[in-house]
């Protein structure tokens, strides 16, 4: 038997969830003149991908298959959706494949770090070179020295760590290898920043959801998921050490103060929060916007700006009880600017 190709497989992945996604608009009954969208990609967004897709109203219809940013991004590219997701910016190579494509950051939130340890009922604390470490297979134990010095309190077992990992094309392990290759020097030169690492060892998941299943059903684990997850699967999280020294959890406040670093916004939307300097002693350090991929001409060009306006504005409301932090508004105007280049 001849192996698949990799490309062949990712394409009949996408095709398989443009199936699913057409079932499920056609299973349920469609106003006559609802206009229908379909997305694909990060699967960090999806819980508040699922409040807009019930709340926006305006005879809009959306599907939406969270396979992850790598699936987003392929499948705008190739124009098989009307709109790609994806937690990690597109870098030149893919702006260039991509062709006449525009990303908007349009949620904010944060990647937390939660763990599995039963009998541990104090909440830990973890430094970013600590983390790099444990995923990097240099820290098995969580009794290691290191880890005990940050948790004097906490009883830590002998129990070798597993770390769960993505193991698909994915923003959220971009956001979480961006923020560890600015802290941690050893990593940045064996990984640096991607959406697909070479892991060495671990547990690997599939998606936002498996990651936090895999969690959930394995003791010792650790592993990185959008803050969502964490709270939806009541996994305890991690407070991490910002650059200013102070732990900080991922709450809306965390999040807001790393937002609030952010004084230019690029031409092209694409902006980093991870590892905020010092003097933003509030801020957790795994931060990020998320984006949507627009084609510039779309046969659905007023729905798309409809949705993702809409996205923009009123529908930032159903964030935060997901802890999605609001667009600011240096960022919300530019992104906005951006929109209005849509056309048919």
């Amino acid at each position: 038997m001849h192996a698949v190709k990799p490309q062949r497989l990712a394409a009949a992945l996408v095709a398989l969830a443009l199936l699913v996604v057409a079932s499920a608009a056609s299973a349920s009954p469609r106003r006559a003149d609802a206009t229908s969208l379909t997305g694909m990609g990060s699967s960090f967004v999806a819980t508040l991908m699922q409040q807009w897709i019930a709340n926006v109203g305006h005879d809009l219809q959306v599907g939406y298959s969270p396979l992850g940013s790598g699936a987003g991004i392929a499948a705008i590219t190739n124009r098989t959706v009307d709109f790609g997701a994806s937690d990690a910016p597109l870098t030149p190579h893919q702006f260039s494949v991509c062709g006449d494509c525009v990303q908007i950051p349009w949620a904010l939130s944060a990647t937390s770090i939660p763990y599995h340890l039963n009998g541990v009922h104090a909440q830990l604390r973890l430094t970013g070179p600590i983390i790099a470490d444990i995923f990097m297979q240099k820290i098995t134990k969580w009794n290691h020295p290191r880890i005990k010095r940050l948790n004097p309190r906490a009883s830590l077992p002998d129990r070798e760590i597993t770390a769960v990992h993505r193991s698909d094309s994915s923003g959220t392990t971009f956001n979480f290898t961006d923020y560890l290759s600015r802290v941690s020097g050893a990593w940045r030169q064996k990984f640096g920043a991607g959406t697909v690492i070479n892991w060495q060892g671990g547990l690997p998941a599939n998606g936002s959801s498996g990651v936090a299943s895999a969690l959930a059903e394995t003791n010792g684990s650790i592993g990185y998921v959008d803050v969502a997850y964490s709270l939806k699967n009541h996994l305890s999280f991690a407070a991490v050490a910002n650059s200013a020294g102070t732990y900080q959890r991922p709450g809306l406040r965390a999040i807001a103060a790393a937002a609030s670093t952010v004084k230019h916004v690029p031409a092209d939307n694409g902006v980093s929060i991870v590892n905020p300097p010092k003097r933003v002693k509030g801020a957790y350090p795994i931060c990020t916007f998320t984006w949507v991929i627009l084609p510039i001409q779309s046969s659905k060009a007023a729905a798309l700006k409809t949705f993702v306006n809409w996205a923009l504005t009123s529908g930032q409301a159903y964030g935060p009880k997901l802890l999605f932090q609001p667009i600011p508004a240096n960022v919300r105007t530019p992104a906005q600017r951006t929109l209005a280049r849509i056309h048919p």
